[in-house]
């Protein structure tokens, strides 16, 4: 599921930005060094820019005046409600959460800079440090040379087929533009990324440290945390992969065929063996009259991840969420009576993962819940009563089912 609104607002950023920018004159310094470290870049990845990048800054406030417009924009009300309703069901964040306002107000505070890549153009927040201003300019042309050669708008649209393969999308963008930045700044200090893993994994993990200096972000929910700097973390660490194994074609290979999960991403051996997703069969309660589909799609391996760090910790994520095989859910609602089913099914790679992720998932049900009530309970099933109503935990092999909110008498 990915959260494909917030994807949407994070993709689309830059659109229109142009609009609400004016031509600042201390834009003239920092830019005249764009098309130096542009070309700099382009020796690293072997694509070609095609063209001068122009940019210029943008305020803060602007930017937060452009996200509350986008969002209605990219979002009819329904939709934001309908995903809404996805990550509490799933208990990823509170049931008072106001996914619109915390989704605009995180992404306002980050920012930094942008690259539009319906404008050509490139954008730099007047709040950013000076000191960090030219590692941002080598990230964001790094978007700007792969726009040019592999037309960042239609990539991403490509992908919005699925949830899940939309994230890993987003982690090529960003993963790519994170090491070329990193490859820069290495370069800079007499050193490269090709033969240095420890200094490939602390430039992975920069994003993971804040210090204090974004406190939106740090009182967010685990969820929201771990999918903004998921792209630029595991995505660079995936690019470093496939240029380890590549070389400078891996660049544009990773566009010409990109991965489909964010299992792909996180397993990059998973991409090379061109492993996909499963599609496991969602339980039918046969739910009666009133019910209809409102929202489904896919989890992937790094929601399941945050479910698990979430509700298990860390530990227990990190042995169970790379067994994911695939994943589908489906929240059907009947709006008469006020009530929303969620239909989930995960299939795992062998059957002991599984139990391990039925146990695990027990266990989230009692977390996410003020109120649990087991009725019948044995080592792969489970059924009682919850906050929203009855629910059905079952383990078949190496898929688990759940079925939970459904109207007495379905149970």
């Amino acid at each position: 599921m990915s959260s494909p609104r917030l994807r949407a607002l994070l993709l689309g950023l830059t659109c229109a930005a142009a609009a609400l920018s004016q031509t600042n004159p201390r834009a003239k310094d920092l830019c005249s060094e764009a098309n130096r470290i542009a070309l700099d870049l382009t020796k690293f990845s072997g694509m070609p820019l095609h063209h001068p990048v122009p940019c210029d800054y943008i305020t803060k406030e602007k930017i937060n005046e452009f996200l509350n417009k986008r969002v209605k924009e990219v979002a009819k009300p329904e939709e934001i409600r309908a995903e809404e309703l996805t990550l509490k069901k799933f208990g990823l964040v509170p049931a008072d959460f106001d996914l619109a306002k915390n989704t605009v107000d995180l992404l306002t505070e980050q920012a930094a800079a942008f690259y539009d890549y319906d404008k050509k153009k490139l954008f730099i927040t007047e709040s950013t440090p000076e000191d960090t201003q030219e590692p941002v300019l080598a990230h964001e042309l790094s978007h700007a040379i792969a726009d040019q050669n592999f037309n960042l708008a239609h990539f991403i649209r490509q992908g919005r087929k699925s949830d899940d393969g939309a994230t890993a999308r987003l982690a090529v963008m960003e993963g790519q533009a994170t090491w070329m930045m990193s490859e820069y700044l290495a370069r800079r200090n007499g050193q490269s990324l090709k033969d240095s893993p420890a200094l490939v994994a602390m430039m992975s993990s920069l994003n993971d440290s804040n210090n204090g200096q974004y406190p939106v972000y740090e009182n967010s929910p685990l969820y929201l945390r771990l999918t903004l700097v998921f792209p630029y973390t595991k995505g660079m660490l995936f690019q470093n992969a496939v240029f380890q194994k590549d070389g400078q074609y891996g660049f544009a290979e990773v566009f010409r065929r990109p991965p489909v999960s964010t299992h792909q991403i996180i397993h990059p051996e998973a991409y090379f063996a061109n492993v996909k997703p499963t599609e496991p069969d969602l339980p039918d309660p046969h739910l009666p009259h009133g019910y209809k589909g409102l929202v489904g799609g896919t989890l992937g391996e790094l929601e399941h991840t945050v479910i698990l760090e979430q509700y298990a910790g860390k530990e227990r994520a990190s042995e169970i969420a790379s067994h994911w095989r695939g994943c589908t859910f489906e929240l059907r609602e009947n709006k008469k009576a006020g009530a929303v089913v969620l239909l989930y099914a995960v299939e795992w790679d062998n059957e002991d993962a599984a139990r391990q992720y039925f146990t695990a998932y027990r266990g989230a049900l009692a977390k996410k819940w003020k109120n649990l009530h087991v009725e019948s309970e044995t080592d792969d099933f489970v059924t009682g009563t919850g906050d929203d109503g009855h629910f059905v935990l079952r383990r078949a092999g190496a898929i688990v089912t759940s079925q939970e909110g459904l109207p007495a008498g379905l149970h």
